[in-house]
């Protein structure tokens, strides 16, 4: 199975590479997330150059997709051709977003009533759309996700890996990134947040 992990130019490296790096500790089981790029380099908010390792027309063919944060993500929604090329199916795909993100899923229309969670910085430009933002770290409704504040990437992860190849193999990698020390309180926080099902996709 495959993971999309959308990443636009101006990105939070936290949002990115913390998800990616949790849901590829699930590669054993068969489980893989690409950082997927609109052009073949793209650069984060901090300067530092990162090359796709596949194409924004991934995320169709993708098992799941993670939309990304950043500071042009309001750039990203005015772009119509853009948003095109982001071919989602929530009966089809585990789609989630990560803080800014959320603008993302309300402007193609994704998230219905649903509220999200998402960041203070975007939280106003999400509630201009209509979407009530919670103050919670982590949000989901059936196959979408929403989550807020750079740090939550670990639970968009975590709930990423639960969905797809198992609750067991999510707690070894959140354990795995875990602080010394904390492994078991983190796991615990994480998991009282996502409040992921058990069931799987087969």
């Amino acid at each position: 199975m495959q993971v999309a992990v959308v990443t636009f130019d101006g990105f939070n490296e936290l949002d990115s590479f913390i998800a990616s790096a949790v849901i590829n500790r699930a590669r054993p089981a068969g489980l893989t997330a690409y950082i997927t790029t609109p052009t073949s380099v793209v650069t984060s908010m901090n300067g530092v150059e990162v090359a796709g390792q596949r194409p924004l027309s991934f995320v169709a063919e993708a098992d799941v997709v993670l939309i990304g944060s950043g500071i042009r993500t309001r750039d990203v929604v005015a772009d119509n051709a853009l948003l095109a090329a982001l071919q989602l199916d929530p009966n089809r795909q585990f789609i989630g977003s990560q803080c800014s993100g959320a603008l993302v899923l309300a402007r193609l229309g994704l998230l219905g009533s649903m509220p999200v969670s998402t960041d203070t910085t975007s939280r106003p430009f999400v509630e201009d759309c209509g979407v009530t933002v919670l103050d919670e770290p982590f949000h989901t409704e059936g196959t979408i996700a929403t989550a807020g504040g750079c740090l939550a990437s670990l639970y968009l992860g975590a709930w990423a890996i639960s969905r797809t190849v198992g609750e067991d193999i999510a707690r070894a990698a959140v354990d795995y990134v875990a602080p010394v020390g904390e492994k078991q309180a983190t796991v615990d926080r994480v998991f009282a947040a996502i409040h992921t099902p058990v069931n799987v996709v087969s």
